[in-house]
């Protein structure tokens, strides 16, 4: 007599999970971002339009920066837009004309007009260095 020591079936299903397609999609998921990531350009920022302000300054100090480093400094006076200017050779020569025109005319304030392909760091310097001088009022032209 025989004796058949298995019970049922002769093979038993396995109740796990097969992760190897879970784990190539992800790789190749993971490849396409590593591919995309450098094609998007953070650095693009569209800056809003300000509006005029409600009593913009009759006379103020203009300084004009231009991305090739020259700058222009002078007095605007009046409505008609009439400007005094000079030629800065240099951030020291334009802190020293700022200064001399400051101490001139203390009640004004300053408008700096930057070229759109300046660096930022630029603009932010001149602010910075406008109000070491002990200049209160500082703004930025915009269109």
């Amino acid at each position: 007599m025989s004796m058949n020591t298995t019970r049922g079936r002769g093979r038993r299903f396995k109740a796990e999970i097969n992760v190897v397609p879970y784990i190539d999609v992800m790789l190749v998921l993971l490849v396409i971002f590593m591919v995309a990531a450098p094609l998007t350009n953070p650095s693009v920022i569209n800056l809003p339009q300000a509006s005029r302000s409600a009593l913009p300054p009759t006379e103020y100090i203009q300084i004009s920066l231009k991305p090739d480093a020259a700058a222009t400094i002078g007095v605007n006076r009046g409505r008609g837009g009439t400007v005094e200017t000079q030629a800065a050779k240099g951030r020291p020569d334009l802190l020293g004309k700022l200064e001399a025109l400051h101490k001139a005319n203390p009640e004004m304030p300053v408008m700096i007009a930057a070229d759109k392909d300046i660096r930022y760091d630029e603009v932010i310097q001149t602010i910075s260095e406008a109000k070491k001088i002990g200049i209160d009022r500082v703004g930025l032209a915009t269109r």
